[in-house]
């Protein structure tokens, strides 16, 4: 049953995200943002989706390492700040506001990306919460694969919002 109630919540979050993701996405190009490298999208959102359907099919009824979820629960923490940080221009499509200065404050203050290292985390603990450690080893290596395009697209069009 704890499963469920995981795997309920990640799913709301992640619907929830998606409909202030596109919003955002909205908004910004009403002020004249533009997307940057939109053909490696599907992949990665068929990749999210993927990685929790097969977490619903898979985890329901087996054990949660509690040491695992109090893990997750802080990487909730971080993407909670990561988002607070960026506000408005939080999307998860690359969308350049031209002239908009790189945000410097929160969590970016220490690292470029955060909200992949949340990520990272995310695909990672969750199957291994579950015990389904070949599971978090796939999806954490198809993952990695997405975010080498995603980071260098990103750090590309972020070098020419400069």
């Amino acid at each position: 049953m704890e499963a469920l109630f995981i795997l309920a919540f990640v799913t709301l979050q992640r619907l929830g995200e998606l409909v202030l993701a596109r919003r955002n996405t909205a908004r910004l190009k009403a002020a004249g943002a533009v997307e940057r490298a939109p053909e490696h999208y599907p992949y990665m959102v068929a990749l999210h989706a993927a990685w929790l359907v097969g977490l619903w099919v898979l985890a329901p009824g087996r054990p949660v390492n509690v040491w695992l979820l109090a893990a997750y629960a802080v990487l909730q923490v971080l993407r909670a700040w990561v988002l607070a940080t960026l506000g408005p221009r939080w999307t998860t499509r690359i969308v350049i506001l031209p002239g908009a200065r790189l945000v410097r404050e929160g969590p970016y203050r220490f690292l470029s990306h955060p909200n992949y290292l949340v990520v990272v985390g995310e695909i990672a603990l969750l199957p291994l919460m579950f015990g389904l450690v070949w599971y978090g080893v796939l999806f954490s290596a198809l993952n990695a694969l997405v975010l080498t395009v995603r980071i260098r697209a990103e750090n590309a069009a972020l070098g020419l919002a400069r």
